[in-house]
């Protein structure tokens, strides 16, 4: 292993590339630890004390004060990690520690979502978002049910009953025009039209 490059990210930190591919991000001060200049010999000793016991504990510690902070999915952390320039083999190790001490559950992430957005949103959106999040859909389905089954879940016409008074709709008094309008407007956002006609009546 040959250190081809060191490009400088900030004052303090500097990243060490290897055979002409990234390899790490490390501190100047640990360049002169590890004996690492450019065109110099990588001993791969070295290079696993770097990966093992150098970031991946730096990246551990990274996680913890994450999530001390806001709760993460498991790619929504490994994301942030590789914004930092982790390897993702230390990534790997980071997210498995933190997850066998439940501080990222996807499951758990997903049931607070719901229980939070589930009183504005529909279901359609909420599982949109959730799955921009990296959340799997057995995930979300999980969730679901299990909020479902202890009633912590409002049924979606009444969502959207509550959205008509925001809207100020009155079924009884609203012409065609304002029929069409008003499902449209519930149909993007994500409500099924079985629902919003039950609630708010046929467009015609």
């Amino acid at each position: 292993m040959i250190i081809t490059e060191i490009q400088e990210v900030t004052k303090a930190k500097v990243k060490v590339f290897i055979d002409y591919e990234f390899a790490f991000v490390l501190y100047k001060g640990e360049l002169r630890t590890y004996g690492i200049c450019k065109e110099k010999e990588l001993d791969e000793d070295i290079y696993r004390t770097i990966i093992d016991e150098v970031l991946t504990k730096r990246a551990k510690l990274r996680s913890m004060h994450l999530l001390k902070s806001r709760d993460y999915t498991r790619y929504g952390l490994s994301d942030k990690l590789r914004k930092d320039f982790y390897p993702d083999e230390v990534i790997e190790e980071a997210i498995s520690y933190v997850m066998s001490y439940g501080y990222v559950d996807d499951e758990r992430y997903a049931r607070s979502y719901i229980s939070y957005a589930g009183k504005t949103k529909s279901r359609k959106q909420i599982e949109c978002y959730l799955m921009q999040k990296g959340v799997s859909k057995q995930d979300i389905a999980d969730a679901f049910g299990e909020l479902e089954e202890s009633d912590a879940l409002g049924s979606e016409e009444s969502l959207i009953q509550a959205l008509l008074v925001k809207k100020h709709y009155k079924r009884e008094s609203a012409n065609i025009e304002e029929r069409r309008k008003i499902i449209g407007f519930l149909y993007r956002k994500g409500f099924s039209l079985d629902k919003i006609y039950k609630v708010v009546g046929e467009s015609e």
